[in-house]
């Protein structure tokens, strides 16, 4: 069963500042996704990877095409969707997590991992053993559990995202770098924790330049060059 289907997307910005230049950023995107599957995206930057993913995750408004999102109560097109609608199904069936940390700045590191654990877990405290748990499983020292995130180094707060995406066991995972600023032993946990996602029926789409973290953790790759699919460079796992 198909979880995704994107049919001939396309995203063109307009530059109102630059004399209403457009950017056309997806060019007649089609590819489907498989229930339990992990896509890896690749293409050099500025080759369309963030906006592919920022169009299925509703942060960008599609210009044209479907997005046709499988959710556990019926197909959903992302693309025409109505905001309540996409709100619903981020609380409930997709997560997304970007490159960068975005937090409260007055947050605890575990209260920041718990966020969305929170929604579903009624029992506060129990939720946050279950993210200290996880912080030692990426290396996090004890001493900055209670301390603030914007405070953390790179490597420190990419851990802090990766725990906060991933513990609440989401149905749909979209990942930006997930391993980027990580050492090479916290760089295996990470992808041995989304591979357990995996396992428990969550499907996966990230975008990655590791070819590590890529050959480790992917089905297939999704190769993108200025804005479309190169289907010459696509590559299934072995």
């Amino acid at each position: 069963m198909n979880i995704l289907e994107v049919n001939d997307l396309s995203k063109v910005f307009n530059l109102h500042i630059l004399n209403e230049k457009k950017i056309e950023a997806l060019k007649q995107i089609n590819f489907a996704m498989k229930e339990g599957e992990i896509i890896g995206l690749t293409g050099k930057s500025g080759s369309g990877k963030s906006s592919l993913m920022k169009c299925i995750y509703r942060t960008y408004l599609a210009s044209s095409g479907e997005i046709i999102y499988a959710s556990r109560a019926g197909a959903i097109d992302m693309a025409t969707a109505d905001d309540h609608q996409v709100i619903d199904l981020r609380k409930s069936e997709i997560t997304y997590c970007s490159q960068f940390l975005s937090v409260i700045p007055r947050v605890s590191a575990v209260d920041v991992v718990c966020e969305n654990l929170f929604r579903i877990e009624k029992d506060k405290e129990q939720a946050r053993e279950t993210a200290k748990g996880m912080l030692e499983m990426l290396g996090l020292p004890t001493d900055l559990w209670d301390a603030f995130p914007v405070t953390f180094s790179g490597g420190e707060q990419q851990r802090i995202n990766v725990a906060r995406a991933i513990i609440a066991r989401p149905r749909f995972l979209l990942i930006d770098e997930p391993t980027a600023s990580l050492d090479a032993k916290t760089k295996d946990v990470v992808i041995d924790l989304i591979s357990d996602l995996k396992k428990n029926g969550t499907s996966v789409l990230c975008i990655s330049h590791d070819e590590y973290t890529l050959d480790r953790l992917v089905d297939r790759r999704l190769h993108l060059h200025l804005g479309e699919i190169n289907d010459a460079a696509v590559v299934e796992a072995n």
